[in-house]
Order: C-alpha cells, then sequence, then structure tokens
C-alpha cells in the first residue's frame, strides 16, 4: 500500500524538531508521499526547505486567508519566486475562513483573486481552504473560472460536493470524514468520482478516528483510507492505490 497525503503541515512547530520520526513512522504506516503546505511567506519557506530535504516531499505555497492583512505587492513578488521552485506543486493553502472572522472579507476576497490568478499565469493547481464559507468560495473559484485545484479537507455534504466537481475541482478528505457523526460527509465520499478524491491529514489537526482529540501527523492517513473504503464498499488497498494516483496527476508528478 502507498498513500500520499495530499496536505499536511509538517513545518508546523509541532513536527520541527522530530521531522524524520514522523516520516519514518509514516511510511510504517503505508504513507509514502506528502505535500507540505504553507500559509505565509516564513511557513512557505519551511515547506520548500523540507521538500528538498526530502524526495518524498513536496511544497504548497500560499497566503492562508488569515494572513491576507499581511499581504502585498512585496509578498507577491517572493510568492512568485517560491512557486518557480521545483519542487512546488501547487499555490494554497488559499481561500476563505469566516469562522474566526478577525480578517475582513474584502481583504479576504482580494488576495483569494490575485493568489488564483498567479497559480493560473503559472499552470498550478490550487489548494482551497473554506471555513463556513461555501457560497462565497464556490462563486469566486466559478467567477475566476477555476478548473485545477482541490477542495482541501471537504466538509459538505453532496450537494456542494457536486457544484465543486462541477467545476473540475477535487475534493480532498481529511480526518473528518471519519468522524461518526459526520453522516452528510459519508455520503459525500461515496458519492465522489474516484478520479476527483484525495486523502489528506492536515496535521497536526483534525486527527481521524480512532485517534481523534489527540495530536495529528501524516501516518494517521492511513485511518482516513480505512474510512473512506468502508463508506465506499471496497478495500483501503483500492482507495489507497486511487488516491495516490490522483494526487500524482494533480501535482503533475510521476511515481
Amino acid at each position: 500500500m502507498q498513500i500520499f497525503d495530499s496536505h499536511t503541515h509538517l513545518n508546523d512547530d509541532a513536527f520541527r524538531d522530530n521531522v524524520q520520526a514522523y516520516i519514518d513512522h509514516a511510511a510504517k504506516l503505508g504513507v509514502t508521499k506528502m505535500a507540505i503546505v504553507g500559509s505565509n511567506r516564513a511557513m512557505n519557506e519551511e515547506a520548500i526547505q523540507l521538500a528538498h530535504q526530502y524526495d518524498n516531499l513536496y511544497a504548497i505555497v500560499g497566503f492562508h486567508p488569515e494572513e491576507a492583512l499581511n499581504y502585498n505587492d512585496e509578498e507577491e513578488a517572493i510568492l512568485r519566486q517560491q512557486l518557480a521552485d521545483e519542487k512546488v506543486v501547487g499555490l494554497g493553502e488559499i481561500g476563505l475562513d469566516y469562522y474566526q472572522d478577525q480578517t475582513p472579507k474584502v481583504a479576504q476576497f482580494n488576495v483569494f483573486k490575485r493568489q488564483i490568478k498567479i497559480a493560473q499565469e503559472m499552470n498550478l493547481p490550487i489548494s482551497v481552504h473554506n471555513r463556513d464559507a461555501f457560497e462565497d468560495t464556490y462563486a469566486i473559484l466559478k467567477e475566476c473560472g477555476v478548473n485545477n485545484g482541490i477542495i482541501h479537507s471537504f466538509n459538505g455534504d453532496d450537494e456542494w460536493l457536486n457544484k465543486f466537481i462541477d467545476l473540475g475541482m477535487y475534493v480532498s478528505y481529511s480526518g473528518v470524514a471519519s468522524f461518526k457523526k459526520t453522516k452528510e460527509i459519508h455520503d459525500a465520499v461515496a458519492k465522489t468520482p474516484s478520479d476527483k478524491m484525495l486523502v489528506e491529514t492536515d496535521a497536526p489537526y483534525l486527527a481521524p478516528e480512532p485517534l481523534r482529540g489527540h495530536q495529528n501527523e501524516p501516518g494517521f492517513t492511513l485511518y482516513t483510507v480505512e474510512a473512506v473504503a468502508r463508506f465506499r464498499d471496497t478495500t483501503p488497498d483500492k482507495i489507497a492505490d486511487m488516491t495516490y494516483q490522483n494526487a500524482l496527476r494533480i501535482f503533475g508528478l510521476e511515481d
């Protein structure tokens, strides 16, 4: 079994002093490749550094919506340089976050759209953060003509699933899909097209069952794979292979 954790944060403080141990543990659980995701200039740089340090790691770099007020022309110029790095496979995570409601929506809209434009210019997929912002996220993606990207940690119902799939987006499931009471997500998992599904951890957040409440780590993608397999009435091996190949395709990688 080979599993691709399509969205994780080994550049987070939770892992910084022990990255090798987490990579080794992931390998024991079948997780052989990972996309390390940034959120601002410093986190982006660390993602790139890790990707160069380990052959099986890749970087996704961009400005998180909570960082929108820190985004400016200078930061954009640096981001463009980072995106040109050979180990960078996408732009993200970008999008909208209404949960904390601390960053003005107009700033989030502006930074989201600016980064989408860059991704389109550079022919890179985007990794989309959507928290309590389904309608506006969808509207911006549609307005900008986005058809190359991932809705990361998808937690919507099958109606929203179909809307994003119709745009051409991939949908990535995190540990939230394994939670016992997330019935709408279970239904979406069952209905997701086989060629549009990814799995992820979003570590150190969102640890899946049976480790919910613990610090998450890339190796725990295995438990999300097992949950997805149950909801689709198939085997973990088939889900692992399917999502692994999908990740290679969206990120433009060869095995």
